[in-house]
């Protein structure tokens, strides 16, 4: 195998240059050191101010996650859920969800347990304020809870436990 390499330089660097290249596309190590900040206006009905009904304080057991989940209806019925002065620690595949209060794996301290939940979508950055639209028929008394979700290692890295406001 040695003599091979040693051989055929060229090919083995070629070869390695792709692996490495192929390595860093998959799990993007600069996104472990780099925030991606957002800083969305809150939501604004048309007639106007959208109304809480749900609040709670995001906190992190392993991560670093601070901030406020609250959920905002809209003077139409539609569902908001509003981040803010949110931060947590960065991961390329992290969702914000709604799951019940009482899943196991909210209060797992180990990854893979999967989470009975309602995926509201990627997070749009690590730090600041942002606003997620809720699916329709989504009952928010019953998801009463957010978590900031890794997809990739079926992590919870952080949680609000809801309370009507």
């Amino acid at each position: 195998m040695v003599g091979f390499l040693r051989k055929h330089k060229a090919l083995s660097g070629m070869v390695s240059a792709i692996i490495l290249t192929a390595l860093w596309y998959l799990f993007r190590p600069e996104k472990l050191f780099i925030n991606e900040r957002v800083n969305e206006a809150a939501p604004v009905a048309a007639v106007g101010q959208a109304h809480p009904i749900y609040t709670g304080r995001l906190h992190g057991e392993l991560h670093e996650v601070s901030g406020r989940a609250t959920i905002l209806r809209q003077t139409d019925g539609t569902l908001i859920l509003r981040l803010s002065d949110f931060h947590t620690t960065i991961d390329p595949d992290l969702h914000v969800v709604l799951a019940l209060a009482d899943d196991p794996a909210l209060k797992s301290t180990s990854p893979g347990k999967g989470l009975a939940s309602v995926d509201v979508g990627a997070l749009k950055g690590n730090v600041d304020d942002q606003s997620y639209s809720i699916p329709a028929n989504t009952d928010p008394a019953r998801y009463n809870t957010v978590a900031i979700y890794s997809e990739r290692s079926q992590a919870v890295f952080g949680a609000a436990s809801l309370q009507p406001f």
